[in-house]
This record gives structure tokens, sequence and C-alpha cells, in this order.
């Protein structure tokens, strides 16, 4: 499946009020791996920025002087996140911008995202795994260990790129290894030149064969701790687990 983690920075808000998109950052994910591609832009909103807007994410009025306006990208964003799976923090908020930004330039055809694309709201996951707790975005990298040091401000592409971490940790997946290039080409859209994978190396026909170690009593405990750990991060089982109770297996 094809993903796009997203994040947009806004004059303030409500919609409602003629806020606008003056930032957004993407990243995208095959196969749950970051593939290197992304799409990031400032826009021209036409409007001031709010004060405290400004405090949040520290773009200034004075720094979107000239930049594009939505009208000028909404193509080459739309393709970008056409069929994907959005991946959004408060989906509600970023996906209310957008549909506006659409409407605006008369492209009411693309003003429901929802029509091409799927959204998976990782605000409403974490409050449905974690109730009563703070789910804002600091909070769940504190939780799950993601480094957001470099985040004194809020900025759309590395929210973003935050975001994929903790989407991924969240759901059980990995973050660290990937196969995919993360290198960008530095064009507009950040499409990644691409890391190519080392080269696959044999084995010799008649090396020794390698010494079967058989778990102990208290590895199988502590793999089984460690899959019931991930089960409860995940919401459910691990694909371990699954796997091995298809088989009708246990670990014992």
């Amino acid at each position: 499946m094809r993903s796009v983690v997203l994040d947009t920075e806004t004059t303030g808000m409500p919609v409602t009020d003629g806020h606008r998109v003056i930032e957004i950052g993407c990243v995208e994910l095959m196969g749950r791996r970051l593939t290197g591609r992304h799409f990031h832009v400032y826009l021209q909103p036409d409007r001031e920025s709010d004060e405290g807007a400004i405090g949040v994410h520290g773009i200034t009025n004075e720094f979107l002087v000239g930049k594009p306006r939505f009208a000028e990208v909404a193509d080459e964003f739309f393709e970008f996140i056409k069929g994907a799976q959005l991946i959004i923090h408060n989906a509600a908020f970023d996906v209310g911008f957008l549909n506006n930004e659409f409407a605006l330039i008369g492209q009411t055809d693309r003003a429901d995202l929802t029509q091409y694309c799927t959204i998976l709201d990782t605000l409403a996951m974490a409050r449905a795994r974690h109730p009563g707790q703070r789910n804002s975005l600091d909070a769940l990298c504190k939780r799950y260990g993601v480094d957001n040091s470099g985040r004194e401000l809020h900025g759309a592409l590395l929210d973003s790129e935050i975001l994929a971490d903790v989407y991924l940790t969240m759901t059980g997946g990995q973050t660290s290894l990937s196969l995919a290039g993360n290198a960008s080409d530095g064009n507009g859209s950040g499409e990644g030149s691409g890391n190519q994978a080392s080269e696959i190396r044999r084995l010799s026909a008649d090396r020794q064969p390698g010494r079967i170690i058989r778990a102990s009593e208290s590895d199988l405990a502590e793999h089984a701790a460690r899959l019931e750990a991930i089960a409860k991060s995940a919401g459910g089982p691990s694909l371990w687990a699954q796997l091995l109770d298809a088989k009708g297996q246990t670990l014992q």
C-alpha cells in the first residue's frame, strides 16, 4: 500500500474565518518503508497570519512574499497524494483546510479528498489506545521514543517526517531499516534518487554447517513477553503470533 504522511501549517484557525494554508509537507511510504520521495511547498496566502499562529510555526508574513499560490501547485500536489492512504495527525483540521483550498480555486471536484484518498487519523488512533493521556505529536514522540529534538517550532515537512516515525512505531513497524532510497535530488517535489541495495553475497557451497542453538525456556518466556508488549502497543497481535496461530503452533 502507498501511504503519504501529511501535515500543513496555516495562517490561523478556523478555516471558516478565512484562514489559509501556508505550508504543505508530505513524505511517502511504500510497504511501510520511507521511499525518500516527498512534496514540500510554502504558499502565499494573500492574507496575514495571526500572531498566535506565527508563534507556533515561525513562518512570517514577510517570508511568504513571492511564494507560489495554491493554484500554482494544486495539480502537482493532487497527483502526489491521489490514491494514497493519507496519514495525518488531527486529520479533520488538515483535510478541511486542503478541501477549502481546492474549492477556492474552483476545483470543486477535488474539494473532498476522501473521494480520492483514504484517511487515517493518528490522533484518533492514539486516543483509542491511550485514553485520558496527552496524545499530541510531541507526547507521542516521548511515549514511543521517537527523536524530535530538532522540533523547536512546528513545520509541515519536519512534522510529517516525525509523524511517519511515530506511526510506524505505534503500529509495530520498523523505522530505522529501509531498503528504499532516502536521498532527495533537490527538485520541487523531492523525488528521491534511490539508494541501491548492497550487492548480494552468496555463501560458499562447501562451508561448514552452522550450529543450531535452540531457545531456552527463559528465552521463550522473554520472546512471549515481547510479543505481548507489541500486541498491546499495536492494538492487535503481532504478525509472528498470527503466523503461529494460523499454523496451530505455540511458542512452546
